[in-house]
């Protein structure tokens, strides 16, 4: 449906509102701009009366008709295609990929399990979600089918992994209608990591624990860096085939950084696929959040519920790096957990930043980034346990 055609005057003029003030919050307060920009400002296209750039009508229900998505369609219907069929987000790991350094997780394979602590968020809210479907609340499952409860939960949950294409990926197949919502509130948590983190972290933590300085960690050859994404990639698929596209992309991207022998695709993916793939996803998922889709008591609910999930996420992780503290005698900041979401790397630098106002000599980067990869092959592989449940 066109914006403006069917909808009630004041939503669209809000949506508008909304628009210019995720610009704001992108330009002038630099919250995740690379991809909040492209995002707000498709939203803004797609909710300007007859613009006719995009069309959700075109994509609704299970059979799409592809051919009049490319003839009828307005730019963005096309563009948006790539999302639909899946391809954006896989090609955004292989740019992350290239830009990931594993040896810290390496150095310390114990941080992976700080990395799927962190994704406690994911199942908590998952669990939440199909309760308040179970009994008609925010109107979750609107068809009435219990696969359709499950299907929105697990994607409103995968929000916790505070990863954006993941939750894109998930989404786009279990619950289209919900892309917009749940692409926004996953984009602007990942923002708002310095935000939202710290106060949970202080919470959770005493001041002795966050002065708690961690041993050097050790240098990792070359040929680990080679062999580790080949032996996740056959590890991960192996147990759970629905995360292949987002787990092989990412090793695929990892691999070319790491074996040196092709700079030439490295540098491509980590820099100019990474931005064009960026620009289209942002513009055509902020497209689809149209006034009458956007505009709802639903869309409130989800992100009170992302904001849950990434929440306890975080609490996830920190908990479970109490738990690794007192058992490593003291040797283990627990300020490192809250990293095991795969916001790759704010949440480490809010690790370090957090610590070092305790303890100025306190350097946790590099201890932060074990379990923040961790996290994004955690979030890839909850999504792939989801997309095989119930897709």
């Amino acid at each position: 449906m066109l914006a403006g055609s069917d909808v009630a005057w004041w939503k669209t003029v809000l949506m508008i509102v909304i628009a210019c003030v995720l610009l704001y919050l992108a330009i002038v307060k630099k919250f995740e701009p690379l991809l909040l920009l492209p995002i707000a400002f498709g939203m803004l296209l797609a909710n300007l009366p007859l613009g006719g750039v995009m069309h959700p009508d075109l994509f609704l229900g299970k059979d799409i008709d592809y051919g009049k998505v490319l003839h009828e369609g307005g730019l963005l219907d096309i563009l948006y295609l790539g999302v639909k069929l899946g391809i954006y987000p896989p090609l955004i790991f292989l740019g992350i990929g290239c830009m990931t350094d594993f040896a810290p997780l390496i150095a310390n394979p114990k941080s992976i399990l700080l990395g799927a602590a962190a994704q406690l968020g994911v199942f908590i809210t998952f669990m939440g979600a199909i309760l308040l479907g179970a009994f008609g609340i925010g109107g979750f499952g609107a068809d009435g089918t219990v696969a359709t409860i499950f299907k929105e939960a697990a994607s409103i949950g995968i929000i916790g992994g505070a990863d954006g294409p993941t939750a894109i990926y998930v989404t786009k197949t279990l619950a289209p209608t919900l892309l917009s919502a749940i692409a926004v509130a996953a984009y602007s948590y990942m923002a708002l990591v310095p935000i939202i983190q710290p106060p949970i972290m202080k919470a959770l933590t005493t001041k002795e624990e966050r002065m708690i300085k961690m041993e050097q960690l050790r240098t990792v050859t070359q040929r680990e860096k080679i062999l580790f994404p080949i032996i996740v990639t056959i590890v991960v698929i192996l147990l759970v085939p629905d995360a292949a596209p987002l787990v092989g992309m990412l090793m695929l991207g990892n691999l070319c950084k790491e074996s040196g022998v092709v700079d030439r695709i490295s540098k491509t993916a980590q820099n100019e696929l990474m931005n064009i793939i960026t620009i289209f996803l942002g513009m055509t998922v902020g497209a689809t959040a149209t006034a009458d889709t956007f505009i709802t008591p639903k869309t409130i609910l989800i992100i009170c519920l992302g904001l849950t999930a990434f929440s306890v996420s975080t609490a996830g992780g920190v908990l479970f790096g109490k738990i690794m503290c007192k058992v490593s005698g003291g040797k283990i900041n627990p300020l490192i957990g809250s990293a095991g979401v795969s916001a790759v790397p704010m949440a480490a630098r809010v690790s370090q930043i957090v610590g070092q106002k305790e303890n100025p000599s306190n350097f946790l980067l590099m201890h932060a980034m074990g379990p923040n990869v961790a996290g994004v092959i955690g979030s890839a592989v909850a999504a792939g346990v989801f997309l095989a449940l119930f897709k």
